[in-house]
């Protein structure tokens, strides 16, 4: 090696920050395209008056702020977002779990049992297509006004993508893995916790995925069932009140919770399935 190598050989360094800069920025940059094109597309209708009822995003930003902490208008919804959130995330995650608690083992049972499947099925086939809002008028019934209907309603709303990716990954399970678990002396009710859930467990995730996110997009119906908090019923208010750059603070901030819930779910997923190749991050 001669002199002019040694020399010339750290001058390579440098050129690769930038590409490795360029490759962690790239998925913000990319995930921040879309949402910057809407807000100019937002800015120039509403300055344009296209529409005079969508407020400007400086006015929405600007309650935004005062929801959240106050001292700009100052009216019954001012500081009162933490208040809000919390109720809607109470009901959210509770519903989440109560609908993880039935539809995992039911999901399970009908996946693995051909008796299950031929007793629980076909019922559960017949009422999936029945939308949450019209369970709306019997919840209320059943559990009253208030928060036990929400809570009901958003339990409806994710136990079926809960159920289904767990019957499907229960029974897309390679009979071949089976076999090579009697080989290796594993036999009988082994099998289930050796075999079945660690192979259905990528299929359970995405369908826990799904449910927590419906969990939020049908918070807003079960807010309709008359509670006084959540950020469903600051909708429901603020429709009524022709509020609608609340309205729009409501929509921002579910859409950001239920962003932040999901990311957490896969955080979880890719940590507990680093070992299953057909497990994708998301």
């Amino acid at each position: 090696m001669t002199i002019a190598d040694t020399t010339a050989a750290p001058a390579v360094a440098p050129a690769k920050r930038p590409n490795a800069v360029w490759r962690r920025a790239k998925p913000v940059v990319l995930a921040l395209i879309v949402p910057l094109l809407l807000l100019a597309f937002w800015q120039v209708a509403t300055t344009q008056q296209w529409t005079r009822l969508i407020p400007t995003p400086y006015e929405v930003a600007e309650y935004m702020v005062d929801f959240a902490v106050g001292g700009i208008y100052d009216d019954a919804y001012s500081a009162t977002l933490t208040t809000h959130l919390l109720a809607s995330m109470s009901r959210v995650y509770g519903g989440f779990a109560l609908a993880a608690l039935f539809a995992l083992p039911i999901g399970m049972m009908v996946g693995r049992m051909p008796t299950a499947r031929m007793l629980l099925d076909p019922f559960l086939q017949v009422m999936r297509p029945i939308p949450v809002t019209a369970w709306l008028p019997l919840s209320m019934i059943l559990f009253g006004l208030g928060a036990k209907s929400a809570f009901a309603l958003v339990c409806l709303g994710a136990f079926y993508p809960i159920l289904l990716n767990t019957i499907f990954g229960v029974r897309s399970v390679d009979p071949k893995l089976f076999e090579a678990a009697s080989m290796l002396g594993c036999r009988g009710n082994a099998q289930f916790y050796k075999v079945v859930l660690p192979a259905a467990a990528p299929s359970i995730f995405t369908g826990l995925r799904l449910g927590l996110g419906l969990a939020w997009f049908v918070i807003v119906v079960g807010e309709m069932t008359g509670v006084p908090q959540g950020l469903g019923a600051v909708i429901m208010d603020a429709r009524t009140l022709s509020r609608t750059d609340l309205v729009i603070c409501g929509m921002i901030v579910i859409g950001l919770a239920g962003y932040i819930s999901d990311r957490i779910v896969v955080s979880i997923g890719n940590r507990l399935l680093r070992w299953s190749p057909s497990h994708n991050n998301g």
